[in-house]
C-alpha cells in the first residue's frame, strides 16, 4: 500500500492586524475579556483584492515550491472551506486555473475541521494507488460572513490559507490513521442561516442579519470538549500507538481554554500542545495547516515527529488524524522555483549570454589545442 507523505507545505496570513484593542472601538468589550474567556490577542483580516483564491494559491505556491513540485505534476486538488469566492463555480476550479495545475479539483466543506477530513481524503486516493501527488488546501475568509456588531462572534475569527502537498511513497510515513465525526442534532449551534435554499438571499435575510454567522457559544464549547480529546485518542489507537508515542499535538485553534481541557484528558503537557491562536484567532479551516506549517518553521516538528491533528467544527463535527512526518529537507531545486517567474527569466537569458560569450571566447584556444 502506498502512504501519503507530507512532501511541502505553505501558508498566507492577510498584513492587516484586528487586535482587541481594536475591537474594543467597535463592541461592547475589552481585551481583559477575550483573552480570559479566549485566548486570543489578535487577528488577520483579508484586505481590498484578497480573496479565499488568491490566498490559497499564495500557499499553494509555498507548499509546491517546498515538495519541487510543478502545478503541472499535480494529480488533484482537495479545497476546504466555508468561504468560497462564489457560489458557482466552485473555488477550487479557480484556484487550479491560477496555479496552471492540469487535473480535478473540488471543494470540501466540513467546517472548521475541513482540512483533516481533506487530508484523509487525499490519503485514500493515494492509498488506492490512483493519484501520485495530492494538494490539500484549507483557507477560509470568515470576516466577511461576521457580523461586527456581534460580540460573541467577532472577537473569535480571523483569516487564512494554508496548504500541503500528499505524495505517494513507500515508507510507512504520512497519514496513518484518521478518525471523522458528526453530529448534525447540534447543527444550530454554529450556523448561517440565510443565503442558501432554504432561505434564499433577500432584503429580508439582509435585514435581519441572517447571512452572518450566528454561534450558541455555551454548547459548542461543551461539545468541543466533550469529543476533541476523544477523536485524537481514537485515531492515536488506530494507529497503534499510546499518547506516550505522540511528539505533537495540533488542535484546531478556536479556544484556549477548550485546548487547556483536551491537553488534560489526554495527559498531555502543554509543552506538546501547538498553540497560535493568540495570533490569529479562529481561521477555521485554515487553523490546523497554518498551525502546521509554523510549528515545522519553530522546529517543533522534525524528521520523523509523530503529530496528531485534531479540529471540531460546523455540522457538528470532527475529526482527527495521527501524520508520520518524513524527510524535512527543501529540495535543492526548490530554492530556484522559489524565484519569482520573471527574475528566473532574467537570469536565464544572462546564463545564456555569458555562455555565449564565454564560448566564442574559448572557440580559438580549442581550435589551436586541436590542431596540435
Amino acid at each position: 500500500m502506498k502512504h501519503g507523505r507530507i512532501a511541502g507545505w505553505g501558508k498566507y496570513v492577510p498584513k492587516k492586524v484586528l487586535t482587541n484593542s481594536d475591537l474594543e472601538r467597535l463592541v461592547d468589550t475589552s481585551d481583559e475579556w477575550i483573552v480570559t474567556r479566549t485566548g486570543i490577542r489578535e487577528r488577520r483580516i483579508a484586505g481590498e483584492g484578497e480573496t479565499t483564491m488568491t490566498m490559497s494559491v499564495a500557499a499553494a505556491r509555498q507548499a509546491l515550491d517546498r515538495a519541487g513540485l510543478r502545478a503541472s505534476e499535480l494529480d488533484l486538488i482537495i479545497v476546504a472551506t466555508s468561504s468560497p469566492d462564489y457560489m458557482l463555480p466552485p473555488v477550487s476550479s479557480m484556484i487550479q486555473d491560477r496555479l496552471g495545475a492540469q487535473c480535478g479539483a473540488f471543494s470540501l466543506v466540513a467546517g472548521c475541521t475541513g482540512f483533516v477530513y481533506g487530508l484523509a481524503t487525499a490519503q485514500q486516493f493515494i492509498a488506492s494507488g490512483a493519484y501520485q501527488n495530492v494538494l490539500v488546501i484549507g483557507a477560509e475568509i470568515i470576516s466577511r460572513n461576521i457580523d461586527w456588531t456581534d460580540r460573541n462572534t467577532c472577537v473569535l475569527f480571523g483569516d487564512a490559507a494554508g496548504a500541503v502537498v500528499v505524495q505517494a511513497s513507500d515508507t510507512p510515513t504520512g497519514v496513518l490513521s484518521f478518525r471523522l465525526g458528526s453530529d448534525g442534532s447540534g447543527a444550530e449551534h454554529l450556523m448561517v442561516h440565510g443565503g442558501g435554499v432554504v432561505m434564499p438571499m433577500s432584503q429580508r435575510v439582509v435585514d435581519e442579519r441572517a447571512h452572518y454567522i450566528r454561534m450558541n457559544g455555551r454548547e459548542v464549547f461543551k461539545f468541543a470538549t466533550r469529543v476533541l480529546a476523544r477523536a485524537a485518542l481514537e485515531a492515536v489507537e488506530g494507529a497503534g500507538l499510546a499518547m506516550d508515542d505522540v511528539d505533537l499535538l495540533i488542535p484546531h485553534q478556536a479556544n484556549l481554554r477548550i485546548i487547556e481541557v483536551a491537553a488534560r484528558q489526554l495527559g498531555l503537557p502543554m509543552d506538546k500542545v501547538f498553540v497560535n491562536l493568540e495570533r490569529y484567532g479562529n481561521t477555521s479551516a485554515a487553523s490546523i495547516p497554518v498551525a502546521l506549517v509554523e510549528a515545522i518553521e519553530q522546529g517543533r516538528i522534525t524528521e520523523n515527529s509523530t503529530v496528531v491533528m485534531v479540529g471540531f467544527g460546523a455540522g457538528l463535527t470532527w475529526a482527527s488524524a495521527v501524520v508520520k512526518m518524513g524527510a524535512l529537507d527543501r529540495p535543492r531545486y526548490a530554492l530556484w522555483r522559489s524565484i519569482p517567474g520573471r527574475a528566473r527569466a532574467r537570469a536565464r537569458v544572462a546564463m545564456r549570454t555569458l555562455s555565449m560569450r564565454a564560448g566564442a571566447l574559448l572557440l580559438p584556444l580549442y581550435a589551436r589545442v586541436t590542431r596540435r
